[in-house]
């Protein structure tokens, strides 16, 4: 379902848009994801929004953890782009989980700023962005998924999440569409 409007209290939350991510490959270029992404971070932050700013720091321990042998992540893995130009209102949020709300203070911020509704963007569109999405749906915030500022490793795993999971999840629509919105309601 495109989307059709947003509320007065919107959080953007960004997944994933760190230096060992954008340095994989993936469908679509990373450098245009994150582009389209430091421009939603933008206005949100014109419009006085929050900015949630997430990046992965490993994944959950358990049975069904994956242990990559004899592979080092670089010093410098998690650490966000600087394309999203971080500002100092900006949330952070570090996880060790696929989605964003698990363990991590998330939930805390947006019910502290307010916030019945997320927009989410970032990298990979069928593990991070879903599973936030999919977490955010459940805990009744209204959803909206930035599809043209995310992509993932897998066009298939991609193409799925956009059309088959997201339409149940919440509205979609194209950065061009979320920054007319945000500006349509100070107009």
């Amino acid at each position: 379902m495109p989307a059709t409007m947003l509320d007065p209290k919107t959080a953007l939350i960004v997944i994933d848009l760190q230096k060992g991510m954008v340095g994989r490959p993936t469908v679509h270029p990373a450098a245009e994801i994150v582009a389209r992404a430091a421009r939603l971070a933008d206005a949100f932050r014109r419009h006085g929004l929050p900015v949630v700013l997430v990046n992965a720091a490993g994944i959950a321990p358990g049975r069904t953890e994956q242990k990559r042998p004899g592979v080092a992540l670089p010093g410098d893995w998690t650490e966000l782009v600087a394309a999203l130009n971080p500002q100092p209102r900006d949330y952070r949020v570090t996880k060790r989980a696929w989605g964003a709300f698990i363990d991590t203070g998330l939930l805390d911020i947006l019910r502290r700023e307010g916030a019945t509704q997320v927009v989410v963007c970032g990298i990979a569109t069928s593990i991070g962005v879903e599973s936030t999405a999919r977490h955010g749906y459940e805990l009744g915030f209204n959803v909206t998924l930035a599809i043209d500022a995310m992509t993932d490793i897998r066009a298939e795993a991609h193409e799925n999440s956009i059309l088959r999971i997201f339409p149940r999840l919440g509205e979609t629509a194209t950065t061009d569409e979320i920054v007319a919105l945000l500006d349509e309601r100070r107009a």
